[in-house]
């Protein structure tokens, strides 16, 4: 067989992004057969996948990817072990790759795309070979609504979704303020109504036995827990919240200042790490 030359490995390089000495060796191994040194390189990926599959990826890239009709997004992830794997241009541009794609599809779909003559899924694997880590989808978060926003903070960490009821000449600036103060203030849910009631029962409880630990009259306990759980809805429900935007006003109030006619009617929120 002829010697492996350098434009073969390269040539296999921009195909798999694997490593030159991996390209190289999986050359030689393949007698110079490009399908075969693929094959070879793909089942060395899935070997170490295989190996990481108990490992933890809770670094990441995250990103938001919304329709040309602002009516549909999603927040998508592709997850690591390491910031370093993180910050590595490869892996970022394949989450880049990967976002607006998931807009159209669900999991297992985008999973089995094929892109650059390989799968989605093979992808995955070939770049948990690559870098030693685990590497997997991590957020898969959509959102509808009349019109979708959405904000990612600084480092791709984390990120949020907002939906309004209507379409306003404000809408995009208005949801990307919304969408800013769900990423910073992390409510729990939209209003009282969302929040689950075992959550509330906790908080009840929590307050009760501290209460009584103060030497609390028991007489007035059910009212200073109703002071303590509005207090409770005010920090933890977005339209309850203040405005990061308008400190003096509640969400709910900065929205009606904006246009009183629109109303926010769901969000998502994700964080890596």
């Amino acid at each position: 067989m002829s010697q492996i030359t350098a434009k073969q490995v390269g040539a296999l390089r921009s195909i798999t992004g694997a490593g030159m000495m991996d390209c190289k060796k999986a050359l030689v191994e393949a007698q110079g057969d490009k399908e075969k040194a693929i094959e070879i390189l793909r089942k060395k990926g899935q070997k170490v996948a295989s190996k990481r599959s108990d490992r933890t990826s809770s670094q990441g890239f995250l990103l938001a990817s919304v329709n040309d009709s602002q009516t549909e997004g999603i927040l998508f992830s592709l997850n690591c072990e390491t910031d370093f794997v993180a910050k590595n241009q490869e892996f970022q541009d394949l989450a880049k790759q990967l976002a607006p794609i998931a807009l159209k599809k669900d999991k297992e779909d985008l999973l089995a795309t094929v892109i650059d003559h390989q799968t989605v899924a093979d992808k995955l694997s070939q770049l948990t070979g690559n870098t030693g880590e685990k590497i997997e989808i991590g957020a898969y978060l959509k959102l509808q609504a009349p019109y979708v926003g959405h904000y990612v903070h600084n480092g791709n960490q984390m990120g949020a979704l907002v939906g309004l009821d209507q379409v306003i000449d404000a809408a995009a600036e208005l949801s990307q303020n919304i969408a800013m103060q769900v990423v910073a203030m992390k409510p729990l849910a939209l209003d009282q109504s969302g929040i689950d009631p075992k959550i509330i029962a906790q908080e009840r409880e929590v307050a009760k036995e501290l209460l009584i630990k103060e030497g609390k009259p028991e007489h007035l306990l059910d009212n200073i827990i109703k002071g303590k759980l509005q207090k409770f809805y005010k920090e933890n429900t977005l339209l309850n919240q203040l405005s990061i935007i308008e400190e003096k006003l509640t969400v709910k109030n900065y929205i009606k200042s904006i246009d009183s006619s629109v109303s926010v009617t769901k969000f998502q929120l994700y964080s890596l790490g």
